[in-house]
């Protein structure tokens, strides 16, 4: 009996805008490997500092996306790892497809599309700033907008959302740079798009060097 109070009160808290909708959540992630990615953050604290960085971000976005009501799947950049941290049981696990990084969003949205998801959201995987929370309002945002944009301090985005396949989004940006998120928001002029808060991504030295959480990793700097 106890354990079915706890079921219906389990229940309850699901909010009903992400339970009764097909939501999709996209995860883009490299491969973790000393020397490959955060090229421009080992360029200040090193190769073995940036891959700790990397991991611990990797265990962050496992923390706030493993339990959020929504499918997802986590888009490898080099090859499926079947044992690592993204468990088998809650992330399907897929490899990115494409000659740079709008090619291979436009196709992960596609395959999304395709499979008859209705609201569909892509994040990396390398946002402390990024919480459960954040993601929840990002879909419920779509209830009310076609469009959801997570702006990034940098000048590009942490999140893009969409309930329809917008392929123009993934063309022509010179990706990394920060032209991205003013090109992105100048297609999207004429549609219903949802803003969300302007977040830090990590990519500098600069952008972690005042935050306790990173502090352990930065020990051995000496700027």
């Amino acid at each position: 009996m106890l354990q079915n109070n706890k079921a219906e009160r389990d229940e309850k808290v699901i909010d009903f805008t992400l339970a009764n909708s097909n939501n999709l959540l996209l995860i883009f992630t490299r491969n973790p490997e000393i020397g490959k990615g955060k090229r421009r953050l080992a360029a200040t604290v090193g190769d073995q500092a940036a891959f700790d960085i990397y991991k611990f971000l990797l265990d962050h976005t496992v923390a706030i996306t493993k339990n959020l009501y929504a499918e997802k799947e986590v888009y490898y950049s080099e090859e499926i790892w079947k044992n690592d941290v993204w468990d088998n049981q809650k992330f399907g696990k897929k490899i990115q497809l494409g000659e740079d990084l709008g090619v291979r969003m436009a196709n992960a949205f596609q395959e999304g599309f395709q499979n008859e998801y209705q609201k569909i959201i892509i994040i990396g995987s390398d946002m402390l700033d990024l919480s459960q929370e954040d993601l929840e309002n990002a879909f419920k945002s779509l209830e009310k907008n076609d469009f959801v944009v997570g702006p990034a301090e940098d000048g590009g985005y942490y999140l893009l959302g969409m309930k329809q396949f917008m392929p123009a989004l993934f063309k022509n940006k010179a990706w990394g740079t920060e032209t991205v998120l003013k090109d992105t928001l100048a297609e999207l002029e004429n549609k219903t798009t949802a803003l969300l808060e302007t977040k830090n991504d990590v990519d500098y030295y600069e952008d972690i060097k005042d935050i306790d959480a990173f502090k352990p990793f930065l020990k051995h700097i000496k700027l």
